[in-house]
Parts: C-alpha cells; structure tokens; sequence
C-alpha cells in the first residue's frame, strides 16, 4: 500500500468496540485491556491485551490483531515465505538486526509498563526471529512508522483491507464497556 493508515490514539473499549471484536474473531476478548489502533472504517483492528490473562495464564502477546481482512492479508504474506527472507536478512544485515533489537526493546518496554513477565520473550519472534507478521504489523500500527522494521515492511506490501468499508457490523451500544 503507498500510504499505511495513521497510527490512532488507544482508548477504551465501547460496547460497539466489544461487540466488533466479537464478530470479528467469532469469540469473546480475553484480556482486552485498550483499542490500540483503530481501522481508518472505524472499528477496531489492533487491541491492546494483558500481559496475563484473567485466569493468570502468561500471554506475552500485547498487540493483538482483529480485523479478518488484515489478518487474512499478513497470513498470505507468512504463506508467501516472506518470513523466511526476513529472517535470513537478520543475519547478514547489522544494521536491521540493530533495529529489529530496539523493535523487541519497544515492545517489552511498553508490556512491562503494564505487568512484567519475566522470563517470556517479547513476541513475534522478536529480537532474533521472524515468527509472526500479525504481531510486527500490529506493532506498527501502534508505535507508528520506524520503530519495528519488519512490520513497516509487511505492512507496506498489504492491501488498504478497509477500501471495501467495515469487515463487521456491530450493533451500536451507546453505553461504553456494557458488552461483557
């Protein structure tokens, strides 16, 4: 895509949010703490997880993809062996090794200012593999251009996965956080 959608400011989630999430994973959240960044459509498509679930099980996951398109999209990119590329450039590239390291730093900053867990790696195959693109991608789109290489790079060869209008439809709840 030539222009990536803007980075958009973490909120809490609405009922609508909650409701959207639900059509779009088929599912309830599970340790939904914030919507992350926001679909240029308006509905969520990268929400902001715990660090560890409701019943204390780890999840090191903080960026949490929704959206059926785009995730549908960075799965054909993982399907393509972009991947594979991505990680063998690691080894012969200093320099991006240098920034995919700062990427994880960024990552593990922003988790650990939420709960520490200690032990369990950033996520995304970050600082030494390439591992998941819904992660690098969903860090991109919350930290914005320039801080996670990789996730630049796969969100630069998706498809604008909004032009089409809204992946779901929720129902609209006027009362923020009211869906459980």
């Amino acid at each position: 895509m030539d222009t990536p959608p803007p980075t958009t400011p973490r909120s809490e989630p609405t009922g609508t949010d909650i409701e959207a999430f639900k059509l779009q994973l088929g599912r309830p959240p599970r340790g939904l703490r914030a919507i992350a960044h926001r679909c240029p459509c308006g509905n969520p498509d990268v929400v902001e997880t715990a660090p560890r679930l409701e019943d204390g099980t780890p999840f090191p996951t903080l960026y949490y993809m929704t959206c059926p398109r785009a995730t549908g999209a960075i799965g054909t990119l993982e399907g393509s062996g972009l991947m594979k590329e991505m990680q063998a450039r690691l080894s012969t590239d200093e320099a991006l090794a240098d920034q995919y390291r700062a990427a994880h730093e960024d990552y593990l900053k922003r988790r650990d200012a939420i709960e520490e867990l200690v032990g369990f790696p950033s996520a995304g195959g970050m600082p030494d593999r390439v591992k998941c693109l819904h992660v690098l991608v969903g860090h991109s789109l919350v930290a914005g251009p320039g801080v996670n290489p990789f996730g630049d790079e796969a969100l630069a060869l998706l498809p604008e996965w909004w032009a089409k209008g809204p992946c779901v439809t929720p129902c609209a709840d006027p009362s923020p956080g009211s869906a459980q």
